[in-house]
């Protein structure tokens, strides 16, 4: 191995479900237990706090002007993340103590969009506690849209974490190619992917953007069942009876630069999953692929990146 090595911490949990501050004390014990064990960087599941909305498909939620998805909805925009009211100071606080990295997804109610509209949201912290990147999902998937605004490429941006260039997105943002690019253009060559939680969504694509990118790509899941649902959610009694009793089983992984297993999807029960990374390894895979360097034609080929932050408004006083 290499000099620059980086140990990486996959946090594999369910949240306490639209439960925003149990589940922030779920984000700093987790970040406690990838501090010691030597982890520089935790990344965890998309929407981790305060959940994913996993009862839209299940109840009607494309139904119009229904009192069930407004009161699902009310609780959920109670619980989102105000990163303006302070919501997130203490993992910020706690990821200085600890010297650590953050990658974490969030649902976001900002209030510079009206503080109303949701956003499925990831952020990233550095080790020195200040708050990097706030990056909206760029098209929320299917049924999510019922919930989700879509948002805007601010948050295409890349960071230096040791010999690593570091960079995220959400769940089926990693299939959009020119997403991808972004990342690529920036010489990522350590991509975190943000999934809610199955196999089924980890298993093929984290191979294929470690091998397309010759980068290593961490995808992180979440863990979530009918048990679950607490009772103080709308109607809970009849969302436990429709949910699976796995409606999301992990399916956390790393991928190296050659596209081989360094850790192979993880299903079915939570934990803390821990790897380290070498960078001679994406070195020697760029030898022969460089998706924005040797092997680009730029005189060609262009990618054009508009990382203004989307509001809706200007003012010119």
């Amino acid at each position: 191995m290499s000099a620059g090595l980086l140990t990486v911490a996959l946090a594999q949990y369910a949240p306490v479900w639209l439960d925003r501050d149990a589940t922030l004390n779920r984000v700093l014990a987790a970040m406690e237990e990838a501090a010691d064990s030597g982890a520089q960087l935790i990344a965890f599941s998309e929407a981790f706090v305060p959940g994913y909305p996993f009862w839209v498909e299940l109840t009607d939620g494309a139904k119009f002007e229904s009192a069930l998805q407004q009161a699902w909805f009310d609780r959920y925009s109670d619980q989102a993340v105000q990163i303006d009211r302070g919501d997130l100071d203490k993992v910020c606080a706690r990821a200085a103590e600890l010297k650590l990295w953050v990658v974490l997804g969030c649902i976001e109610r900002p209030r510079e969009r009206g503080g109303h509209s949701l956003y499925c949201t990831l952020v990233i912290i550095d080790d020195q506690g200040e708050l990097r990147n706030v990056h909206r999902k760029l098209v929320p998937t299917y049924e999510e849209r019922l919930v989700w605004s879509p948002g805007d490429g601010h948050g295409l941006r890349s960071f230096r974490i040791g010999e690593f260039t570091l960079g995220a997105l959400n769940c089926w943002e990693n299939w959009m190619p020119l997403a991808r690019s972004a990342l690529y253009s920036q010489g990522v060559d350590l991509h975190i992917a943000l999934w809610p939680g199955s196999r089924r969504n980890t298993v093929d694509i984290t191979r294929m953007i470690a091998r397309e990118g010759r980068s290593y790509v961490a995808s992180v899941s979440g863990i979530m069942g009918n048990a679950h649902v607490g009772d103080e959610l709308p109607e809970a009694d009849a969302l436990r009876a429709l949910m699976p009793e796995i409606a999301a089983d992990g399916g956390s992984c790393i991928a190296e630069p050659d596209g081989d297993w360094l850790l192979e999807p993880e299903v079915g029960s939570e934990g803390l999953y821990l790897a380290t990374l070498d960078p001679a390894k994406v070195r020697k895979a760029r030898q022969n692929f460089d998706p924005f360097g040797h092997y680009s034609r730029p005189d060609v080929l262009e990618l054009r990146i508009d990382r203004r932050r989307q509001r809706g408004w200007d003012t010119r006083d």
